[in-house]
């Protein structure tokens, strides 16, 4: 049974005024590599009904196929443009014979890289851009004057980065209110129980003096936090599919799983599974604005958003024994 939309929390996009599902449902991986576009489109439905309204993708997902999937089962589902939002990454590109269009953001690259994601989207926008990277090749002050006249446009309503350094987001920050241009407003950054520094550590100034948001991936750890790799790799696993053999490895790291271990005697003692436990903890960081969770089946979908009743048993003390339980 889908979890009713009252017990979905809805948080601001860092400083920006629009409101984003504390659990968000993104298509890494899973869509085209292994999910058809009905199988897609059951999974929007079950977030959906979960109270889902954040929903990511990327240009260089399945080499556009994943943006061609989302796109498809969203007109099919018919749901009103204005109930959610959703969002693409710009940088690694899907044309890599030409020097312009792969691993840049300069601004013939991301002009076109917009107008290619909306296209096989369906749509006439997108919510959130982002700039997958950061590219040291182009001067910042030209990313930033194209990502702003996307967003003039009215091709993105706001724009982000993913895994910027947070000297890098300041610098970008800094020349857009020098030449009063759309500023980014939100990072996405891995964050889970075993990868913490850059989001705890580096960004913590940066979200205390700007209000910066961030819509973290791999909440599970590619699937280690959910202790489903604890006897190998699974036939049916992204870790078994093919050209992810480098995921393989560090989802059997006899280090990694150990920790990971540890924590199905809280997750037990909650009455929740570890998956559960570990996407209820990321929520806690005042800097998430949501968690992008990834399924391969409807059912994991609503596993995975049942999360939502472990958060309110997150107290101080809880966290505490997580925290020392995965150090």
């Amino acid at each position: 049974m889908a979890i009713p939309n009252d017990k979905m929390e809805y948080r601001r996009l860092g400083t920006a005024g629009v409101k984003v599902s504390v659990l968000g449902f993104g298509s890494w991986v899973t869509f085209d590599n292994q999910i058809d576009d009905d199988l897609a489109l059951e999974c929007l439905q079950a977030a959906h009904d979960a109270g889902c309204n954040f929903f990511d993708n990327a240009e260089v997902y399945a080499g556009g196929r994943s943006e061609e999937i989302m796109g498809h089962a969203l007109r099919e589902l018919g749901w009103p443009r204005w109930s959610y939002v959703l969002t693409t990454k710009l940088f690694w590109g899907i044309h890599r014979d030409d020097p312009n269009m792969h691993h840049t953001l300069n601004r013939k690259y991301l002009m076109q890289g917009i107008d290619g994601s909306l296209e096989r989207l369906g749509l006439d926008f997108v919510d959130v851009l982002y700039c997958h990277r950061a590219d040291p090749n182009t001067p910042m002050e030209e990313t930033v004057r194209a990502m702003s006249d996307i967003v003039a446009s009215g091709k993105a309503l706001y724009w982000g980065t993913s895994e910027w350094d947070a000297d890098e987001i300041r610098h970008a920050i800094d020349i857009a209110d020098r030449h009063h241009l759309h500023p980014p407003v939100t990072e996405q950054s891995q964050y889970n129980l075993l990868e913490r520094d850059k989001v705890e550590r580096e960004y913590a100034r940066l979200h205390a003096d700007t209000g910066y948001g961030n819509t973290i991936w791999s909440p599970l750890a590619s699937g280690l936090l959910t202790g489903k790799y604890r006897d190998g790799v699974p036939a049916d696993s992204r870790g078994a599919l093919a050209g992810y053999e480098w995921l393989a490895e560090q989802l059997t790291d006899p280090s990694a799983i150990d920790r990971a271990e540890r924590l199905r005697p809280i997750a037990d003692r909650l009455g929740c599974s570890m998956a559960q436990l570990s996407l209820a903890w990321c929520t806690k960081h005042p800097m998430v604005s949501s968690v992008i969770t990834g399924a391969s089946r409807p059912s994991q979908v609503v596993e995975n958003f049942d999360a939502l009743d472990v958060i309110g048993a997150l107290s101080d003390e809880v966290c505490a024994e997580i925290d020392a339980a995965v150090a």
